[in-house]
């Protein structure tokens, strides 16, 4: 059926049929659902401190750490989502599931947060006017609703951006042009349902209440789904082809055993039995793991089947070969999510000490986040509008590549610490010259505005170019678990700043709690803390430009046939 979808099905199983199946209509709900998840995940996210401080009655630096561990183990938890979706589900059937999770989690939460045998007493209660801590009971509690939420994330995630993608053919040239608007307004969609939590969702938490806040996540999530399921008949779907780690794991003990053979002179030697359609034909790099595909004595079974463990095709071996050309440019991207992390912590912290007053209104400190999402927005619209029709006339291609908004990306967190390292000394040389001790320093809060503005623009690129590329250059069988793989680079980014922030604090502290990273940041030298993060993305880009150029396999060698083998023969010939 020339008229069908490559790799793809209906709803019934059949060929998907261009005509009545995928494109932008079931995208968009693929969009909303996503949209519906941001707005649930960051409106319990950005106040869930505020809650653990003054309701749970915990130490800051503890409810940091569980805000930290939460979001953390979301992007953790991909990994497993795209696991289950490549293996088992398939994407939809885990986006619906893992989205029902998420729902209970958010529902319970607004359940917790209602009932007061499920938080301590305030202080004004209490026969001594003291803050009693949060039962272990309590707390028991809280994170299992918190953690069902992690996991309805981690799932969803995984499965979203894959999934919306299938509903475009990359063979056809206007369906491939969508799906790269797809990834910017993936992102748009993803910054708008943030934009929503920081600004609606936190009012209504502190002003209205807390619950009441917490169950719109539960409903717009519940809402979401019904939408999504809606759109059943229209989606294009596309099976799973067996569990991607255990593919991996079988070429690489393959290749093992194989290791003191010689690959044959002519690549047609391998062994390849994927049907010509699907095939991946042979590149020149690790060389080691083409000896996976030598055809040797006792390789086969019972019939022609080989066993997979001995015996692997070209393009099982290539598949294998995409993953790892894919873990440099992720490594290298790590770096850009310690700088993000910076803009929630260090720069709030900043914005607490500055004044933050418009006439009798004053600005929250965490609100600040506001500009760092229009940052986005502003970003992804001028791109998506201008930047890609321009380079589109210039270049022939529908915008920058994946690689290249990842580089620019990078530059632009490396801009942006340079910024606030100079922010940073301009506030310390007004607290010493007011005093160390002075709550709000006469210095406009408004000045860190470029920092969240570059370290903003600077997601909006790096995060459409990391979807694109994991997305894009990874195996179609493999697609969910290379977009978990790029969601963690999220949570070590998070690591790593907790990491250099407890070496910096150890080389740099003293006992009265001073160095770069005093408890009173009035004392400390944020703005080196700043400018060895400026320096540390530098070298890391050196390393990615180097990546990046390595990352472009030499061209593949074609007319791989399967006929060129002997069934049990050895394909140990010398050059």
């Amino acid at each position: 059926m020339s008229w069908a979808v490559a790799d793809a099905v209906d709803y019934k199983g059949s060929p998907a049929d261009p005509s009545k199946t995928g494109g932008w209509v079931p995208a968009a709900l693929v969009l909303g659902i996503e949209l519906c998840e941001r707005l649930s995940t960051m409106g319990i996210a950005v106040n869930l401190v505020t809650y653990l401080v003054g309701t749970m009655h915990l130490p800051s630096a503890t409810s940091a750490n569980i805000v930290t561990d939460f979001m953390g183990t979301s992007f953790l938890l991909c990994l497993l989502g795209g696991f289950l979706a490549d293996t088992f589900l398939g994407r939809y059937k885990t986006i619906a599931i893992f989205a029902a999770v998420q729902t209970l989690g958010t529902g319970m939460l607004a359940m917790v947060t209602k009932l007061r045998q499920l938080r301590p007493r305030p202080c004004k209660e209490t026969a001594t006017h003291t803050c009693e801590q949060a039962s272990g009971f309590q707390m028991g509690v809280l994170y299992i609703a918190l953690y069902l939420i992690a996991l309805g994330t981690g799932g969803l995630k995984s499965s979203v951006s894959g999934f919306g993608t299938d509903q475009f053919d990359e063979k056809d040239e206007k369906e491939k042009t969508q799906m790269a608007y797809f990834f910017s307004r993936f992102f748009f969609f993803i910054s708008l349902g943030t934009l929503m939590a920081v600004t609606v969702l936190v009012y209504i938490q502190d002003e209205i209440s807390r619950s009441v806040g917490y169950g719109i996540c539960s409903v717009a999530m519940f809402m979401a789904i019904i939408i999504f399921l809606a759109g059943t008949k229209r989606y294009r779907y596309k099976k799973s082809s067996g569990s991607p780690i255990v593919h991996i794991f079988q070429v690489i003990v393959a290749a093992i055993k194989k290791r003191k053979m010689d690959l044959p002179c002519n690549v047609g030697m391998l062994y390849e039995d994927t049907p010509e359609a699907s095939r991946i034909h042979h590149t020149e790099q690790f060389h080691f793991l083409d000896k996976a595909a030598i055809v040797a004595e006792g390789d086969f079974e019972a019939g022609s089947t080989p066993n997979p463990w001995k015996l692997c095709s070209v393009t099982s071996v290539e598949e294998v070969k995409m993953v790892a050309r894919l873990l440099p440019i992720w490594a290298t991207t790590i770096i850009f999510w310690t700088t993000y992390a910076q803009m929630i912590t260090f720069s709030v912290e900043q914005a607490t000490t500055m004044e933050r007053s418009i006439g009798r209104f004053q600005i929250p400190a965490g609100s600040l986040t506001v500009f760092f999402v229009s940052a986005i927005l502003i970003t992804l619209a001028v791109y998506d509008r201008l930047i890609m029709p321009l380079w589109k006339k210039w270049k022939g291609k529908p915008g920058f590549t994946n690689l290249q908004r990842m580089a620019i990306g990078l530059v632009l967190s490396i801009v942006g610490m340079a910024a606030a390292a100079l922010v940073e000394r301009k506030r310390l040389s007004v607290a010493r010259a007011v005093g160390l001790t002075t709550a709000t320093l006469p210095v406009s809060v408004f000045l860190l505005i470029p920092q969240f503005f570059l370290v903003g623009a600077g997601e909006a690129f790096i995060y459409t170019g990391q979807l694109d590329f994991f997305i894009t250059k990874s195996p179609k069988g493999m697609k969910t678990m290379s977009t978990g793989l790029f969601l963690t680079t999220l949570s070590l980014g998070f690591f790593v700043s907790s990491f250099l922030v407890a070496v910096v604090k150890k080389v740099t502290g003293s006992k009265g709690g001073g160095g770069w990273l005093a408890d009173n940041i009035n004392r400390g030298r944020l703005d080196l803390f700043y400018g060895l993060l400026a320096i540390l993305s530098i070298i890391n880009l050196v390393i990615y430009l180097i990546c990046a150029v390595w990352y472009k396999p030499k061209k593949p060698k074609a007319g791989i046939q399967m006929e060129t083998y002997v069934k049990g023969s050895s394909a140990e010939e010398k050059c």
